[in-house]
């Protein structure tokens, strides 16, 4: 009797949708999380804060949770078909989170041994940053260096680059010629298009192969929403913002309209950038007093007007996507999305600042328009099979263009040099459940870039454009893989997850367009080679307020075409060539997690972690045919490679703590320590160059109903001369000089203000004043000063 009257209650229940309110204003709520643990299943709430539950099995009990809310929990028998209206109280914060960039799957963050940072559209659209790599930043826990302002290289745990990986949507970003040295293709991607932000720290090759190192960046950009009743649902938002730094002028608009069964969602920006201001309280070295501007055939040095402004760093980018979804019925539901962001000219800032006997050494140096193209279909199929509960196929072709173009003052050949990418992708990813206790992901996935790169040389006098030597070899990588991750609830304390991968991959290269400019002994150059990576992890919950985790994890990545094959000049007087004998590079990762939460009034976590990073890539010393130095660009340069050194060491703690002092007042405080060694030819060692100087932000919020207030401070400490790497001392421009007239980095701090204000169902205001003592600072091996007293102010208004 009574399981037909649970069964009874169930089915009326779920004959009705959920919505889910704030408590506080009784506004909907969109992209809450509803699921049920047993048996594991997943729905999220529209932009109206309904989601429909009809397919979901019989349960016991429902989850509702969201970030910055206290999370419900429901029986079934309290799901009535009268008023299945559920509202959650805010709440400063939570040990209950769902993310997904630990398998591709949804789960629990308090199930993943290692460490996750989510980073919220809401938290997002408070901080109002200006790209993508801005947001990485809000965390407080990932550091950014900028070599321009049309920049945003993250800094994780002491990698960078291409030790880092990015996912757009579950996939892969990183191409075959993302480079050792700092890259800004993030910025590529909307922040107003994105849903939300995980950085899973530590290795992440078992579910995401080469390059996962660091850390993962994984960014979940908006999907389409259906309508659950008859009627179609029209919603979306616009967004205008004026930012006094840089003269930012963006403008946003994206809109959904959603039927039973299709779904289709527009998304649209264009920023403008101006030359970017630095703070008037700082070192002098970091000032412009001039930049170079071409009068009647000769590039003269002009006087700046105002040195506080860095000229040349203005730009402007355009976003566009476009998403058709349509679920045929309850097990398949099927996705297409179209990326596209194109950004102007913008000048590389770091190489307008150098000089050479007094003078500037560039006439010209700019990037050209950076241009990022991905077409995606993804189908997500449900099944009672025995192998699979769910599937995911994802189908991915993006394009990569990209261009450099330079000249040296008063000269005469203007090089230009460009690249284009062509990256396929396939990811089959399986879940599948065998009781409340266990479940198995698994997958294959298959990666082909095929690279094109020319160059021209042009005689500005003349006109005349001849070939040029390329920056890469045309060449194809591929990557083909398998893994699969098992988690076991081993009790109701410990949780048990592992997995495996293995990866080959193979370079075909091409060096024909470069022999009748460099001395290459060799025209046509191959590279195969496998990986095999692991990873162990145990959870221990005592009880709901403790989270005590264990990792250890490996991690590869595979030498790509940025490694075996540039020509470049890495710094004056040294040029790069290809070495075409590396091998993989493995990283041995292990760590401790520990969060944990007192009544409702404190939280704290601590992370300390440890990476041993096996025949590491690193720039070293060469010889091409015997030469250890060349012609390049018309200089003789000391002839250096990427080259498999002995190993390097990174070890450090991130830690963070959460104080509720009153209903909606919340301070919180994170910091990051990370120290880094390689070992150098001569078996000495130096600090690793991406290991970042111990930084964070502390936070003092107020929300209270409509309104929302923070006062913020980021931080960083000094990194003497002494501290620098070797190939950072010799950069004395882009750093302060020591008393000792040495360049070093030294500390910085910043006060911030936010306010966001909701005037009304339709607009919501944002205003704040970042770098309130108008601070001059450059961030750690950055090329460009950061912002100084910056005005923002924003208008959104939903629908």
């Amino acid at each position: 009797m009574a399981l037909c009257l649970y069964l009874g209650m169930y089915s009326l229940g779920l004959s009705q949708n959920i919505k889910v309110l704030d408590a506080s204003t009784n506004s909907p709520l969109d992209l809450v999380n509803v699921y049920s643990k047993e048996p594991l299943q997943y729905a999220t709430t529209n932009s109206k804060g309904d989601v429909n539950i009809s397919n979901f099995k019989p349960y016991k009990t429902l989850h509702i949770s969201f970030i910055g809310y206290e999370e419900l929990r429901i029986s079934a028998e309290e799901i009535s078909s009268e008023s299945n209206i559920f509202k959650l109280s805010p709440s400063d914060f939570s040990l209950e989170e769902v993310v997904i960039s630990a398998t591709r799957w949804k789960q629990e963050k308090r199930e993943i041994p290692q460490r996750i940072v989510s980073i919220s559209s809401k938290e997002v659209a408070m901080q109002n940053p200006q790209t993508a790599a801005d947001i990485l930043a809000v965390s407080g826990e990932v550091f950014v260096q900028k070599s321009q302002l049309g920049g945003g290289s993250p800094m994780v745990r002491g990698f960078s680059t291409n030790r880092l990986l990015y996912s757009v949507d579950g996939v892969r970003m990183n191409s075959a010629i993302f480079r050792s040295g700092n890259l800004q293709n993030v910025i590529s991607l909307d922040p107003f298009a994105i849903e939300n932000t995980e950085v899973l720290f530590g290795p992440g090759s078992v579910i995401y192969g080469s390059d996962a190192v660091g850390a993962v960046m994984s960014f979940q950009t908006l999907t389409p929403e259906f309508s659950l009743s008859n009627d179609a649902i029209v919603s979306g938002k616009a967004v205008t913002r004026y930012s006094s730094a840089n003269s930012e002028k963006t403008a946003h608009f994206d809109v959904n309209v959603g039927w039973k069964k299709w779904a289709i969602l527009t998304s649209f920006s264009s920023n403008y950038f101006g030359d970017l201001r630095m703070g008037a309280n700082g070192p002098e070295e970091y000032r412009r007093p001039f930049y170079v501007q071409r009068i009647d055939s000769t590039d003269v040095v002009i006087a700046n007007d105002d040195p506080l402004v860095q000229k040349p760093t203005g730009y402007s980018q355009i976003n566009l996507m476009q998403k058709v979804r349509f679920k045929p019925n309850d097990k398949w539901d099927l996705q297409y999305a179209f990326h596209y962001s194109a950004t102007s000219d913008y000048g590389r800032y770091d190489r307008h600042i150098r000089l050479r006997s007094g003078l500037p050494r560039s006439g010209e140096w700019s990037y050209g328009p950076q241009i990022w193209q991905m077409n995606q279909f993804s189908a997500t199929y449900q099944s009672e099979s025995k192998i699979f509960n769910q599937m995911n196929v994802r189908v991915a072709h993006q394009l990569f263009k990209e261009s450099r173009i330079d000249r040296d003052f008063n000269g005469n050949t203007r090089a230009s040099r460009f690249e284009q990418v062509d990256a396929y992708s396939v990811n089959v990813d399986f879940e599948k459940l065998f009781d409340s206790k266990s479940k198995l992901f698994y997958g294959v996935e298959f990666v082909q870039n095929d690279v094109k790169s020319s160059g021209t040389d042009e005689d500005i006098t003349t006109n005349i454009v001849a070939v040029g030597p390329a920056r890469y070899p045309n060449a194809t990588w591929a990557s083909y893989a398998a893994y699969l991750s098992y988690e076991r609830k081993l009790s109701e304390m410990f949780l048990l997850q592992t997995g495996a991968r293995y990866n080959r991959f193979k370079i075909d290269a091409d060096f024909s367009n470069n022999t009748a400019f460099y001395p290459l002994p060799f025209e046509q150059a191959s590279l195969s080679n496998g990986a095999l990576t692991g990873s162990l992890g145990l959870v221990f919950t005592p009880t709901d307020s403790w989270i005590i985790a264990a990792n250890a994890s490996t991690a590869f990545r595979a030498p790509n075409i940025d490694d075996i094959g540039k020509v470049f000049d890495s710094e004056p007087g040294s040029v790069v060539v290809p070495n075409t004998q590396l091998k993989p590079e493995y990283a041995y990762n292990t760590e401790l997690n520990i969060t944990k939460s007192i009544s409702k009034h404190l939280k704290f976590t601590v992370t300390g972690y440890y990476t041993y990073l096996d025949n590491a890539l690193v720039r070293r010393n060469f010889t091409l045919n015997g030469a250890d130095s060349i012609v390049y660009d018309g200089d003789l340069s000391r002839v250096t490679a990427l080259q498999n050194s002995a190993y390097a060491t990174v070890y450090g703690m991130q830690a963070g703590i959460e104080i509720s002092l009153a209903p909606g007042l919340l301070l919180s405080s994170h910091i990051n320590l990370q120290h880094g060694e390689e070992v150098l030819d001569d078996g000495t060692t130096d600090n690793l160059r991406h290991a970042a100087p111990r930084f964070g932000v502390t936070r003092l919020s107020y929300r209270n109903r409509k309104l929302n207030l923070q006062v913020y401070s980021n931080y960083s400490a000094e990194f003497s001369n002494d501290q620098l790497p070797f190939t950072e001392q010799s950069k004395d421009y882009l750093y302060a000089t020591d008393e000792n007239g040495n360049p070093y980095s030294p500390n910085w701090y910043t006060l911030n203000f936010k306010a966001q204000y909701q005037l009304d169902e339709t607009f919501t205001l944002n205003a704040g004043v970042e770098n309130i003592t108008d601070k001059a600072y450059r961030p750690y091996s950055s090329g460009i000063v950061s912002p100084g007293r910056n005005f923002i102010i924003s208008v959104k208004a939903s629908f």
